[in-house]
C-alpha cells in the first residue's frame, strides 16, 4: 500500500484540452477535518487506509494542497433536466483533480465536489454541504456492497466555512471515485454546438480508454453505444430490483459508463410503492419509481440522438431495441434469485408482477420482505409474511403458486442462498438522517459506524439489530431536496 505522496498519475481527460475541460484550482475550505473515510475505496488507489488519518489528507482533499502532477480542471457539458434541453451545464462545484493509475494498471479519476465556483457554476457558490457529501457517501459505498454499479466515495472532508441553502451550514468536500466521468450529457453538448470533430474526439478518448474491446469491432462506435445499452439496461434492473430510487434520471447524470452516478434525492423504498417520488422537487413524477426504466431508454435515445453523426440512425435504432430485453432478463434474473427460485419459466414475470400488486397498498417492507422469505422454510415463511398483506386471499394464491415453484432443500441451504442475495441491512433515509444530524453537531462516530455496517448488508451483524428494523412512522418514505 502506498502513502499519500505516492500516487501515479496519468491525466488522459485533461489532455484532450481545453475544449473538453477548464483549468481551475480548488477553493480551499476552512479548518479542514476528516468526516469519515472508506478503506475500501482508498484501496483502489493503493492507498493505506491509514494515511486518512494524516493532516496531509485532510488538506489534499479539501482544496489547501495539491500533488504538483494533479491537473484539475472541471469538466464542460449540457444535458436534458426533467426534460427539457440545458445547453451549457458542466461541473459546477466539482474539480476531476486527476487520473490515478493503481498496481493494476486501473485509472481512477479523483473527483473533488464541493471544490468551489468554476465558469459552469452558473451564479452558485461551488461549494456542498455536509449533510449532502454525506449522502453521497453512504450512498455511493451501500449500493457498492449490494452488487449495484457505482461511482465509489473514498472521503468526506468537513469545515468551518458557512454556506447558504435553505438555511446557514457547513461546507465540506467529497472525494469521488470512477473509471470515468464522462456522460451523456457530454456527447450532448458537442452535437448541439456543432462541433463533431471534437464530438469524434469525445468517443475516440471513452472508446480507446474505457471500451477497448469496442475498438476491436467492423462498427466500433455502433459497438460502444451497444455496450452503453447493456450496462445502462443491468442497472437500471439493478435498481428496480432492490427498489433504489435515483430521483434525478437527467442525462447529465447518466454515466456512460453504466454506473450509478451524481446521488441527490435518492432513496430505497420503505413499504412497497411503485408511484414512489423521492425528489420534492419532482413535482410531476417524472422520477418516480416506476418510470425509471422508461426514462433510462428516454436518456439512451437522447444519447443516440448526440451520436447520429458517428452511427448509422437505422443502427441506432436496432441497438435501443435491445435495452427492453436485455433489462428484462436482468430484472427477472435479479428477482428470481431473491425469491429463492433456481429454474427459468414463463411465467416469472407473472409470479413477480402479481406480487408486487399485491404489495402496493399493503404494509409490506419492499426489501425486509424477501430477507424474511428466505429465513424459515418456504410454508412457515409466507404464513409469517400474510398479516402484512391487506388483499389476504390473493396473498395465499400468490403463496400456493410460490410454493409450487421451490425446490425441496435443507432450511440451511435455502437460507443461505438466499441471504446472499437479500440484504440485512438497508441505506434507509431516517438513517441517513440521523448520522447527518449528529455530524453538523461535530459528532461523527454515528456516520463512521453506519458505513461499517452498511459494508457488509448480507451479514447479520451481532449488537446491530437496530439498523435492520423498518423504519419509525416519521422516517417513511422521507422527500429530500435538491438542494446542496
Amino acid at each position: 500500500m502506498n502513502s499519500l505522496d505516492e500516487l501515479r498519475f496519468d491525466n488522459r481527460f485533461a489532455r484532450l484540452g481545453d475544449v473538453f475541460s477548464t483549468p481551475v484550482l480548488p477553493d480551499p475550505i476552512a479548518a479542514p477535518r476528516l468526516v469519515v473515510a472508506s478503506p475500501e475505496a482508498l484501496a483502489l488507489l493503493d492507498l493505506d487506509p491509514a494515511q486518512a488519518g494524516q493532516p496531509l489528507f485532510a488538506e489534499l482533499f479539501s482544496g489547501h494542497k495539491l500533488w504538483s502532477e494533479a491537473e484539475p480542471r472541471a469538466m464542460v457539458y449540457s444535458g436534458h433536466q426533467f426534460g427539457a434541453y440545458n445547453p451549457r451545464l458542466g461541473d459546477g462545484r466539482g474539480l476531476l483533480l486527476g487520473e490515478v493509475v493503481n498496481a493494476r494498471g486501473e485509472h481512477w479519476d479523483l473527483h473533488l465536489k464541493g471544490a468551489g465556483e468554476t465558469p459552469y457554476s452558473r451564479m452558485g457558490d461551488g461549494r456542498a454541504v455536509l449533510r449532502s457529501t454525506i449522502r453521497e457517501f453512504l450512498a455511493s459505498e451501500a449500493l457498492h456492497a449490494l452488487g449495484i454499479p457505482t461511482s465509489r466515495a473514498a472521503c468526506v472532508i468537513g469545515s468551518d466555512t458557512p454556506v447558504y441553502r435553505e438555511r446557514k451550514e457547513t461546507a465540506a468536500m467529497l472525494l469521488r471515485l470512477a473509471p470515468s466521468h464522462v456522460r451523456f450529457g457530454h456527447f450532448e453538448y458537442f452535437y448541439y454546438t456543432q462541433q463533431h470533430d471534437h464530438l469524434k474526439t469525445l468517443a475516440e478518448h471513452v472508446l480507446h480508454s474505457h471500451f477497448p474491446a469496442c475498438a476491436e469491432q467492423p462498427k466500433p462506435y455502433l459497438a460502444l453505444f451497444r455496450e452503453v445499452v447493456e450496462r445502462t439496461a443491468a442497472l437500471i434492473a439493478r435498481w428496480q430490483a432492490y427498489g433504489f430510487c435515483h430521483g434525478v434520471m437527467n442525462t447529465d447524470n447518466m454515466s456512460i459508463l453504466g454506473i450509478t452516478f451524481d446521488y441527490g434525492p435518492y432513496a430505497f423504498l420503505d413499504t412497497f410503492d411503485a408511484q414512489y417520488v423521492c425528489n420534492h422537487s419532482d413535482d410531476g413524477g417524472r422520477y418516480s419509481f416506476s418510470n425509471q426504466v422508461p426514462i433510462a431508454h428516454w436518456n439512451l435515445a437522447a444519447l443516440a440522438q448526440a451520436l447520429t453523426p458517428l452511427i448509422d440512425v437505422d443502427d441506432l435504432r436496432a441497438a435501443m431495441d435491445l435495452f427492453l430485453p436485455f433489462y428484462q432478463a436482468e430484472y427477472l434474473d435479479l428477482m428470481r434469485r431473491r425469491l429463492g427460485l433456481t429454474a427459468l419459466r414463463e411465467d416469472d414475470e407473472a409470479l413477480v408482477q402479481r406480487l408486487l400488486r399485491l404489495m402496493q397498498g399493503s404494509a409490506v417492507d419492499y426489501n425486509l420482505f424477501f430477507r424474511r422469505l428466505g429465513e424459515q422454510a418456504p410454508a412457515d415463511a409466507l404464513q409469517g409474511l400474510r398479516d402484512d398483506f391487506v388483499d389476504l386471499a390473493g396473498f395465499d394464491a400468490w403463496g400456493a403458486d410460490y410454493l409450487e415453484r421451490c425446490v425441496p432443500e435443507d432450511p440451511p441451504q435455502r437460507r443461505a442462498r438466499m441471504h446472499a442475495v437479500n440484504p440485512l441491512y438497508l441505506l434507509r433515509n431516517y438513517l441517513a438522517q440521523q448520522a447527518i444530524e449528529a455530524a453538523e453537531r461535530g459528532d461523527y462516530q454515528d456516520v463512521r459506524h453506519l458505513h461499517q455496517v452498511l459494508a457488509r448488508p448480507f451479514d447479520e451483524q451481532p449488537g446491530e439489530a437496530r439498523y435492520a428494523e423498518p423504519p419509525p412512522d416519521w422516517g417513511r418514505h422521507l422527500e429530500i431536496s435538491c438542494s446542496s
